[in-house]
């Protein structure tokens, strides 16, 4: 009595299936894909050329399919006819495909407060998990799929964020969107100098800004330039005032102020002569601090 031994394996990297094992010689065999004949015996019926028999000897017949998509995806059947009864090997095709950002959002920028939403749209099969990082040092994981939605964004949440799609079939795709958040100016240091005469006194003045800020600098509301012993200095967020051969009508108040489209901050430094009590920051020392409350309570004890 003939034997049929029956097996069907789908090998998703070779688009092979392996469907029809025999022991001896059979009458016929066939492939089918649903009511459709692809092969029968070595007759191909199918027009599709991606599709084609591997044999060996006469006791393997596989249907192989190259450049799987898709559309082949369905139930095959591998039909024998023996001299006793009919048999049938059946196994159902599922393509999967690699998860692919097809859709992400394009570098944006806004102002600080406003409503954000990030897009990453992808496909694949089976469908794609979507996570979002902002890839500062932190770099945690952020409530989002498809979307992000950041309300009232600051300017901590400026940067690079990063959209990871993965459904395991793959390498996940990545795709990233940069968010510049622009913000007003803030002046974040100031350096008073206490500067000999007839020696180079040196403002600094240090803010943050984006866009980056425009600086000015004043002395007794008068707005100062580059001028005979005056040179201003910027360097991105950074300004200099240089005083060369400072002079005792050069002792006394400075403004730096930082301007951008979305407002203005100032602050006040010092150029002095060291040992009048000013420290670098241009702030009055601490022990005249001291002194002066002293004094004001020993006037106000005796009525001066």
């Amino acid at each position: 009595m003939n034997r049929v031994q029956e097996s069907c394996l789908l090998e998703i990297s070779a688009g092979l299936l392996k469907g029809c094992y025999v022991d001896d010689k059979v009458s016929k065999v066939a492939w089918l894909n649903r009511s459709n004949i692809i092969f029968a015996g070595e007759d191909k019926w199918s027009l599709d050329p991606r599709v084609d028999l591997v044999t060996k000897g006469q006791l393997e017949y596989s249907l192989r399919i190259q450049k799987v998509d898709v559309y082949d995806e369905g139930p095959y059947t591998c039909s024998i006819q023996t001299k006793q009864q009919p048999k049938t090997s059946q196994v159902y095709l599922i393509v999967q495909v690699p998860a692919n950002i097809y859709k992400v959002s394009e570098d944006i920028t806004v102002n600080e407060g406003s409503n954000v939403t990030l897009s990453c749209l992808a496909n694949g099969r089976p469908d794609p998990s979507i996570t979002w990082r902002l890839l500062n040092p932190s770099a945690e994981p952020l409530d989002g799929e498809e979307y992000l939605d950041i309300s009232g964004i600051m300017r901590s949440q400026a940067g690079k964020y990063e959209c990871k799609a993965s459904n395991d079939v793959a390498t996940p795709d990545v795709k990233y969107v940069n968010v510049i958040v622009n913000y007003p100016p803030f002046i974040k240091d100031v350096k008073s100098s206490a500067t000999q005469v007839g020696r180079m006194g040196v403002l600094q003045c240090d803010a943050a800004a984006v866009p980056k800020p425009e600086f000015e600098w004043y002395r007794d509301n008068k707005r100062l330039s580059n001028a005979q012993g005056i040179s201003i200095q910027i360097f991105g967020t950074r300004t200099l005032l240089l005083v060369s051969n400072v002079t005792e009508e050069d002792y006394g108040n400075y403004t730096c102020v930082a301007t951008n489209r979305l407002g203005v901050n100032s602050a006040s430094l010092f150029l002095y002569r060291p040992g009048t009590g000013r420290d670098i920051n241009g702030s009055a020392s601490l022990t005249q601090s001291l002194w002066l409350l002293l004094a004001s309570i020993i006037c106000l004890f005796f009525k001066c």
